[in-house]
């Protein structure tokens, strides 16, 4: 316990020490600071409603405190679900077997919106469109559609995969897509990077006859055939997604590889499977043509890797996929167990997070895994709380889905109360959904200092209420407070100011 605490003491003067990184000024307005909640490795299997709950509460507790403001909570491993669907079975995940309902009754899906949404965080459904089973699952459940319709399925390497190339694949995975968007108030549909299956040795991906039957734009390469299957998937769901709820984003996390240089000039200079070649996605394309809202490559390997050096990679997305948000997925353990190359006393956190600040089309980072987070693997999450993320964060604006501001909150007033003095306001009226208020930033100013409300380390609350306590001691001090209303797309008011006696 010692050495642990002497280790985050010297990693964080050794942040201190790096000019811009920790100062109150510099941390950022907006920025996407988000964790990935997985089911598929079976940590919530077969637990009770009342310990899944007890768990998933004390990692949002801890992810709260360490600055997240996004939980990508994955709901759809299989095929399955982790929600009481219509259209697929229960997952195994959740209760051990599939098809069967959790005992208590209970829907994680809704229960986590709430959760997430109590603490002002996002929430995003994380699916995999493609699997249909994983390599240790036995049994599926008699409603599953690999039971159901088997000739839409291929088995590849232990896995069943839902057959990019037929349409009525394409359409199955939107009617589930829809029924999530339609039945609740989720922040974002969000895909892993499982499209066509990662290449097996000696195995090649049965769809020979698909390709004939299916080809009604006469590709002729099966490669390019099978890209313009997902791309069309991708271009589908986009349009689906947005016909019924526009506000709900929606976003990919591709392997980190795009294409290497060897393969294409526009390639990173790296040398590991790809995106565009082996899993048959053109992330690019997606990006450009405006087909997804956000992109979180998932960059999971360490500053100086041989095959695939992060430094390289991050210049890289930074340089090519600007068209759309860019996030990038970091994974928490190999960031804490590499040293730095420069200064081997500490791990690869700072100067990871120092190649952030310096692309100028980074605007997020998407943690994995979040139990890593939470458990502080490595002091990584005690240096968020305390450093990197000390200060809150709005969402990055998604001008092309909605720009416009919503009216700023009125009758801003303190008021003393029973509790002690209470600011309330009151919310203005919205007459579209880009136009209605859901949440409210409050800053606060010491007597002399300028409003700025590009200064977050002046925000003390992010809220959905329409009051704050106050801290009042003796009246002594003064201070401005300013509040501003946000919409669903984080787009941000004027400020309504009131100054008070503390």
């Amino acid at each position: 316990m010692k050495s642990a605490r002497i280790l985050f003491l010297s990693l964080l003067c050794f942040l201190l020490s790096v000019p811009g990184i920790v100062r109150a000024g510099d941390s950022p307005k907006r920025e996407f600071r988000g964790a990935w909640i997985q089911c598929v490795n079976g940590q919530f299997q077969g637990l009770s409603p009342a310990v899944m709950q007890r768990t998933l509460r004390e990692q949002l507790d801890e992810l709260q405190r360490d600055g997240v403001n996004a939980i990508i909570f994955q709901v759809r491993a299989e095929c399955d679900a982790l929600y009481p669907s219509r259209i697929e079975p229960w997952s195994k995940f959740l209760t051990g077997t599939q098809g069967r309902a959790p005992q208590p009754y209970w829907d994680p899906l809704q229960w986590m919106i709430d959760q997430c949404h109590k603490r002002g965080m996002e929430l995003h459904a994380w699916i995999n469109p493609y699997r249909a089973k994983t390599k240790g699952t036995t049994q599926l459940a008699s409603n599953h559609i690999a039971v159901t319709h088997p000739e839409r399925v291929f088995s590849y390497g232990g896995l069943f995969v839902l057959n990019p190339g037929i349409p009525a694949n394409r359409d199955y995975i939107c009617r589930i897509v829809d029924d999530i968007v339609s039945r609740y108030d989720v922040d974002g549909i969000h895909l892993d990077d499982y499209f066509y299956p990662y290449p097996s040795p000696g195995l090649s991906i049965p769809d020979d006859r698909t390709y004939s039957l299916y080809n009604s734009k006469h590709i002729s390469n099966i490669a390019d055939w099978r890209r313009d299957n997902v791309d069309e998937l991708m271009r589908q769901l986009s349009v689906s997604i947005h016909r019924i709820k526009p506000w709900v984003k929606f976003g990919v996390s591709p392997f980190g590889i795009y294409r290497n240089r060897k393969n294409s000039p526009e390639g990173s200079a790296t040398n590991g499977l790809e995106c565009y070649g082996d899993l048959y996605a053109d992330v690019l394309k997606w990006v450009n043509n405006g087909w997804v809202d956000y992109c979180v490559p998932q960059l999971y390997w360490e500053i100086g890797n041989r095959a695939a050096d992060y430094e390289t990679l991050i210049k890289w997305w930074n340089q090519y996929a600007s068209n759309r948000p860019l996030f990038i997925g970091e994974d928490v353990v190999r960031t804490t167990k590499a040293a730095d190359r420069k200064n081997p006393s500490v791990n690869q956190m700072p100067a990871k997070h120092l190649l952030h600040q310096q692309m100028n089309n980074v605007q997020g980072t998407v943690l994995w895994y979040a139990k890593a987070v939470a458990d502080n693997v490595g002091n990584y999450g005690h240096v968020l709380r305390d450093a990197y993320w000390r200060y809150p964060a709005l969402q990055p604006l998604m001008p092309f889905i909605d720009k416009k501001a919503p009216k700023k909150p009125k009758k801003l007033k303190p008021v003393w109360t029973s509790d002690g003095l209470v600011l309330f306001w009151t919310k203005p009226k919205g007459k579209h959904w880009g136009d209605e208020v859901r949440r409210y930033v409050v800053y606060r100013f010491a007597e002399g200092e300028k409003v700025n409300l590009d200064d977050a380390s002046k925000i003390v609350a992010v809220t959905s209420d329409t009051f704050l306590k106050l801290p009042y001691s003796d009246g002594s001090r003064k201070a401005t407070y300013a509040v501003t209303s946000l919409d669903r797309m984080s787009n941000e008011s004027k400020a309504a100011k009131k100054k008070v006696k503390l």
